[in-house]
């Protein structure tokens, strides 16, 4: 997201005044960590899961692994890792080189099969932002995947692609695909277009229809278990 979380998160723990020098769509992200903070989300809630040896993993925005890595520590699950830039992939690829139950792909998953230019921003990296760094990515549509390989259950899908989570929900949505997910775990992201709020509002709705909020930090992460 346009506030880079893990960089408001550090300074969030080191500086109480830290906040007060914030504006804008800063200042209000800072006002969202802070009690998913308070609850230690990302050391609990993001990693509690009933997930075993047998059980199937999504990574989607894999960055440098770090989600994967503990995920695969604790339960020892097979991991599918989507992470469509080049440098980012590759870190990953070394990381698990001895690893053959973390599976990368150097493409992300969208709607449909695309390429388009990225704006580079870290673990923040967007197609719906504007820098001068970028790089042309692949994206490939998450229900030609699922059908292609004959998944027919995922435990836990982690999704943090920098506003790409919406066209991923409403496609695994539209194609009735949406109940081979046991959770979903997403961070959804606004400042990136006007109608990102009512956007998320119509996939939440949806999701009531199978699955059931497991908790939430609107805008930093929530869960949704299926009923």
């Amino acid at each position: 997201m346009i506030t880079q979380l893990k960089k408001i998160i550090k300074r969030l723990i080191r500086y109480d005044a830290y906040g007060k020098s914030l504006r804008g769509n800063d200042a209000l992200q800072y006002q969202r960590v802070k009690p998913w903070i308070k609850a230690k989300g990302d050391e609990t809630l993001r990693l509690n899961y009933p997930l075993d040896q047998n059980s199937v993993v999504f990574d989607l925005g894999g960055y440098k692994g770090e989600f994967t890595e503990v995920i695969y520590n604790r339960y020892q699950p097979t991991i599918y890792v989507f992470e469509p830039i080049f440098a980012f992939y590759t870190i990953i690829q070394n990381k698990f080189a001895t690893t053959p139950k973390v599976i990368p792909f150097q493409y992300g998953l969208a709607g449909k099969d695309c390429s388009i230019p990225i704006s580079m921003s870290d673990n923040s990296s967007s197609v719906f932002l504007k820098t001068a760094e970028t790089e042309t990515i692949q994206l490939k549509s998450i229900v030609n995947f699922i059908q292609s390989n004959a998944i027919t259950k995922v435990d836990l899908i982690k999704i943090n692609i920098e506003g790409g989570e919406y066209e991923v929900l409403e496609s695994l949505l539209d194609a009735n695909l949406i109940g081979i997910f046991e959770n979903i775990q997403v961070q959804f992201h606004d400042f990136l277009f006007e109608n990102a709020k009512e956007r998320m509002q119509a996939i939440q709705a949806r999701l009531q229809e199978t699955h059931v909020l497991t908790y939430q930090y609107e805008f930093v992460w929530e869960n949704w278990k299926l009923k």
